[in-house]
């Protein structure tokens, strides 16, 4: 008995630092946007629609699509732009070795740039990284239900 019970502190123990190291919205990914993103992607720019209705003026204004809240931001994760966050901040490694036109952007030096990527990862969920569309484009097949059901996105 006495055995047990050790254990399972032991378990809660460990267990316990792995749930309050959750990656969230508003304590991770929002700050971390802010810092790396906020300039091009932030409360100035336009939404999407938007965006590419004029896409040559914005981007000559280092404007990028509207992502400065969670909801603007999962709306790139899950639909109806699926994948394009993950997309754009890979660093090749899921994309045949080519990396996504914001992944530079994640930091200065390549150490800085893929310990924020994995902060993404993880907050996308570890098995939802991929960059499926809603709808199949090319080779690349369309996301499915089981793919979309491993995404996290935690508030």
């Amino acid at each position: 008995m006495l055995r047990n019970m050790m254990a399972a502190c032991l378990v809660l123990g460990i267990s316990s630092p792995v749930l309050a190291a959750d990656v969230t919205y508003r304590k991770d990914i929002a700050p971390l946007f802010k810092a790396k993103c906020g300039y091009c992607h932030g409360a100035e720019s336009p939404y999407l629609g938007d965006f590419n209705e004029n896409k040559a003026k914005f981007e000559a204004d280092s404007l990028g699509p509207r992502m400065d809240s969670y909801a603007d931001l999962i709306f790139y994760v899950g639909w109806p732009d699926t994948g394009a966050l993950m997309r754009r901040l890979d660093d090749g490694k899921n994309a045949g070795g080519k990396a996504g036109n914001m992944y530079k952007r994640l930091g200065s030096s390549e150490e800085e740039r893929q310990k924020n990527l994995a902060l993404f990862k993880e907050w996308v969920g570890p098995d939802a990284w991929n960059l499926n569309r809603w709808k199949a484009k090319g080779d690349v097949p369309a996301i499915t239900k089981e793919q979309v059901d491993k995404i996290k996105v935690k508030y």
